[in-house]
């Protein structure tokens, strides 16, 4: 896990840094200083906030100003699976599914099957520019189902879009099986449980069309025509990885685009690492950027192998901050792809078609998913990460190459959304200080306006900031904020009687404090 990712190489740079007396480094001082205090929105799930299928461009569903924070209400499309635990009884999700022979919320589900809430647009963002988008928070979302009272359930679908469909052992070859998962809504314990799963059976909608196969967003299955497996996955624990599956700015290259396959824009990466505590960097290519957000999940593994991850839904706190394309520094000039950074790493995204709906021609969205290949996509994620390490890291070529080879991580992100996906994971510690840029806490906090509290006893320090406290001991990754336990981004380290931690614990615990309820 990248919370375990070892301190020492942290505690040596921060000593590097105290020793030197830098001077403290404010990544956006537009936004990161006293007396300035972002908005906070709320952008509710319901018929009116989301898209279904749909990424393209569109009417914005919010406006915000940059370093504005949104509560976003994410919804995964798979809730049909099972109506009584996933929509029975919460409004907003009761309303966007809603359908029967009379009226459907929106006639038009597609051409790709995620539900989106949004767009977001950004003020001032224009074609060039970078938007950023930090993660500050992730909760499950609570069924609206009494009878179900303190639990959130997901589902895992081995589909016809699964790398194995049709490659299987056991008859029939060609199935589809649908499990479903059970979590503590509150976050009480941190791993899932399968509760139950069905092979699916051909499935009738309300306007009277037969679906064999898992093949439209939103059809709400019918429990009485499959038979539940209770015994499945007894004793195993699935790890809870709260992240958004897909989430992207608009590209420009069609008004209608399928929410399916990734691209330079972002959208469904089915990364993992998409998580609290992450920023995401996307390049904007039309005006207002147009960020929709979506396609939760609970829990993945690198590659998505069967088709789903625990696709559940989830509601997030999400901080935007636009990046003129006049004042980029030199890891977000001329960047193309999303590119994702955390406390300890940046991880690059390549696909099979850095831009397939350039390079595929008027056909792109059908034909994409006859054309991707793990080859293209290895080849696309190194030739991007050879790039960044050489304008990002002021690396030469041959030093690039080599760190490639001895120290980056590559990994397969997903062979399962048309255009598939390796990534690279880049070791922020290797470069010392000059990646992990450390700060002295209290400077750091304090000139924002943050309250710094200290016990030197049991070395805990406390922030507190707009009505919102967080507390955590030196060393520790664990914290509290506003008394409830979270992991937290990186520790901070204790360095001759002073806690310094790095930019990026500061830059993201400033915004995440920055919040108003």
């Amino acid at each position: 896990m990248m919370e375990k990712r070892t301190v020492w190489k942290v505690s040596a740079a921060l000593a590097v840094f105290l020793a030197m007396n830098s001077a403290v480094y404010v990544a956006y001082a537009d936004i990161e200083k006293e007396g300035v205090k972002p908005k906070t929105h709320v952008l509710e799930a319901n018929s009116d906030n989301v898209r279904w299928g749909n990424i393209g461009k569109g009417d914005p569903a919010l406006t915000v100003n940059s370093g504005d924070i949104v509560t976003v209400e994410a919804i995964t499309h798979h809730s049909g699976d099972d109506y009584e635990r996933m929509i029975k009884g919460d409004v907003g999700v009761e309303d966007i599914f809603h359908w029967n022979e009379a009226e459907k919320t929106e006639s038009l589900r597609g051409p790709g099957v995620h539900i989106m809430t949004g767009p977001i647009a950004v003020e001032g963002a224009e074609p060039g520019d970078v938007l950023e988008v930090k993660i500050l928070d992730m909760k499950l979302r609570p069924n609206g189902n009494e009878e179900y009272a303190g639990k959130t359930y997901g589902v895992n679908a081995a589909a016809n879009w699964g790398y194995l469909y049709g490659d299987m052992v056991e008859e029939p070859k060609k199935r589809e099986v649908v499990t479903i998962y059970e979590m503590e809504s509150d976050g009480a314990t941190d791993y899932a449980t399968a509760l139950y799963s069905f092979k699916w059976e051909p499935q009738t909608d309300p306007d009277g069309k037969v679906h064999p196969t898992i093949d439209y967003p939103g059809i709400v299955v019918d429990h009485n025509t499959i038979e539940k497996n209770f015994d499945v996955l007894e004793g195993v624990k699935i790890p809870v990885r709260l992240h958004f599956g897909t989430m992207g700015v608009a590209p420009k290259e069609a008004d209608i685009v399928d929410s399916v396959p990734p691209s330079y824009y972002g959208g469904n990466i089915d990364d993992w690492r998409i998580t609290e505590g992450a920023t995401m960097y996307y390049p904007v290519s039309v005006p207002g950027a147009l960020l929709s957000i979506g396609d939760p999940h609970a829990g993945q593994g690198d590659s998505e192998i069967n088709g789903t991850a625990i696709e559940t839904s989830v509601t997030g706190d999400i901080q935007v901050i636009l990046h003129k394309k006049a004042s980029l520094n030199k890891k977000l000039s001329g960047l193309d792809f999303p590119l994702l950074e955390n406390a300890n790493e940046w991880v690059v995204h390549g696909f099979s078609y850095a831009n397939y709906l350039e390079e595929l021609g008027p056909n792109a969205q059908s034909d994409i998913y006859k054309n991707s290949s793990i080859d293209k996509a290895m080849k696309d994620a190194a030739h991007k990460t050879k790039r960044f390490l050489m304008t990002g890291m002021d690396l030469n070529e041959d030093e690039a190459y080599s760190l490639m080879s001895v120290s980056v991580d590559f990994g397969i992100t997903q062979v399962v959304d048309g255009n598939w996906g390796v990534h690279a994971l880049i070791d922020k510690g290797q470069f010392g200080e000059s990646e992990l840029h450390p700060v002295g806490l209290r400077s750091s906090f304090e000139s924002y306006g943050v309250k710094v509290g200290w016990e030197s006893a049991d070395k805990t320090v406390t922030l507190s900031y707009n009505g919102n406290v967080l507390a955590f001991k030196v060393g520790e990754a664990i914290g509290t904020y506003n008394g409830e336990e979270i992991k937290l981004a990186t520790p901070a380290g204790l360095i001759n009687k002073k806690v310094v931690v790095s930019e990026y614990f500061a830059s993201f615990y400033k915004a995440k404090l920055s919040k108003t309820e």
